[in-house]
Formats: C-alpha cells, sequence, structure tokens
C-alpha cells in the first residue's frame, strides 16, 4: 500500500475539524475528496503531509511519516496547496527547481546536477510551462502559477502527491490537460494520488475512488462509479445528479 491513514484526528483548537478518518491508497489509484465547504478536506490533507500535529497515523510506502525527517519524507510525498501569494521574484525554472531540493545532500545550496536538470524541464514540459521558464513568477496570471506550482510537485519525484484544489484558477482546456498529466504520472509505477476537488464531475471523471466528507468524518469510501447519488445529495444539501444531467442538456 502507497499511502495508509488510520484514526487521523486533528484541527486547529480544542475541537477537531477532522474526526477519525481513515482510507488507503495502492499503487497507480488516484483517490478524490469531495465534500462541501468546511468538512475538513484541506485539514485532513496538511494533517497526511505533516504540517498539521494530529493523533492516528500516516503511513507513506511502508514508514511512519511521522518518524521520518522532513528531506526523507519528501522524497516520498508531496503536496500542492492551494494559490497563495507569491513574494519573491524567482523565474519559473527556479520555482519548480525547488522540488529538488530533497535530492540534493546540501539542500538548496548544492549546485544543480544533470538529473536535477532533467527532472525540472520534464516537469515544466509536462505542465506546459517549458517555453516561460524564464518568466518571473510574479508575472505570471493565477492559472500560470497553479502550473508551476504543480511542475515544482512532479519535480520532487515522490512517490505519493497530494493535491488541493489543483484545477483552481485554470481554464478547461488546462483543466483537462492536468488531470490527463496526473493520470499518465501516476500510471508510471510506484506513485499515486489524492486529491481534493471542489468539481465533482471532474473527480468522478479522474479518480479510481471516492471519500465523500461531511463535518469532518467519511461518509463513503467507494469506487467512483458506485459513488451513492442519494447519500451526494444529503451531504451537498443539493440533487447534484439533477443538477449535473440539467445543465447536460443545454448542449443537446
Amino acid at each position: 500500500m502507497m499511502l495508509r491513514v488510520e484514526h487521523l484526528t486533528c484541527g486547529y483548537g480544542r475541537e477537531p475539524v477532522v474526526r477519525d478518518v481513515s482510507f488507503s491508497v495502492k499503487e497507480g489509484e488516484r483517490l478524490c475528496i469531495l465534500g462541501p465547504n468546511g468538512c475538513g478536506k484541506t485539514t485532513l490533507l496538511r494533517a497526511v503531509a505533516g504540517l498539521l500535529p494530529h493523533e492516528g497515523t500516516v503511513t507513506v510506502c511502508g514508514r511512519d511519516a511521522g518518524k521520518l525527517p522532513r528531506r526523507q519524507l519528501a522524497r516520498k510525498l508531496a503536496l500542492m496547496s492551494q494559490l497563495s501569494p507569491v513574494y519573491f521574484s524567482y523565474t519559473v525554472y527556479e520555482t519548480a527547481a525547488m522540488g529538488r531540493y530533497a535530492h540534493r545532500a546540501g539542500g538548496l545550496l548544492d549546485r544543480e546536477s544533470e538529473a536535477d536538470r532533467q527532472a525540472v524541464r520534464e516537469s515544466l514540459e509536462r505542465t506546459g510551462m517549458w517555453a516561460l521558464r524564464d518568466k518571473l513568477v510574479t508575472e505570471l496570471s493565477g492559472g500560470q502559477l497553479q502550473r508551476v506550482f504543480l511542475a515544482r510537485a512532479f519535480a520532487q519525484d515522490p512517490a505519493v502527491i497530494l493535491l488541493d484544489e489543483p484545477t483552481n484558477h485554470l481554464d478547461l482546456k488546462y483543466q483537462v490537460e492536468l488531470t490527463e498529466g496526473l493520470k499518465t504520472w501516476s500510471e508510471q509505477g510506484g506513485r499515486c494520488v489524492v486529491g481534493v476537488f471542489h468539481d465533482v464531475n471532474l473527480a468522478l471523471a479522474f479518480g479510481h475512488r471516492v471519500v465523500l466528507m461531511e463535518s469532518g468524518a467519511v461518509r463513503a469510501d467507494c469506487p467512483a462509479g458506485e459513488l451513492d447519488r442519494d447519500l451526494l445529495s444529503r451531504v451537498y444539501g443539493l440533487d447534484v445528479a439533477g443538477y449535473m444531467r440539467e445543465n447536460l442538456r443545454r448542449w443537446e
């Protein structure tokens, strides 16, 4: 099993936001986490990535993530968070190259190796940003910046990528290209993807499995094609399937 989360409970104060969550992800699998705003999806990802204290255990590639040094953990797991402000004028290439720090004995101060350069180039090509490699990230659109952050995660060459709203700020064309690129990446052996999505259609098209959350707890963990529509509607407070079908009729 590539990733195993067992009885994870975490939050930001006395009251937990996420309660007793367990799931596992095997090699080559893509797991999508769905749920309404405030249900704990992002908090869960941050805890799995080791950025929040938590109860329970997170196991990555058979190793207890809580006992791994940060650099060793970074070789196994990468987190792409939601878009955040950029305060430094690094180039696109330099930003993606930050994903290589865990592979250098001396950290970011080490000289870039040929393997580093190749990994960064491949990651930028995969996300369609190689042509803009010399552009400052402060001059990019939100969608372009999102693709650079994904390139940084690819360059890190982890076994597990955690994605928090990876298609945020992306137009439809790049949403499709990004998810297809992630599918290809996850199928190359020894890898898996866990992604938080707001777009239910995109999640069901992308993921092999779905974890549906409500109020910090797991309400369903099932293959994407078997997600119960009535449960989905109750959790979202909306006839999700009916809404999707009604919108689809606009194209008929």
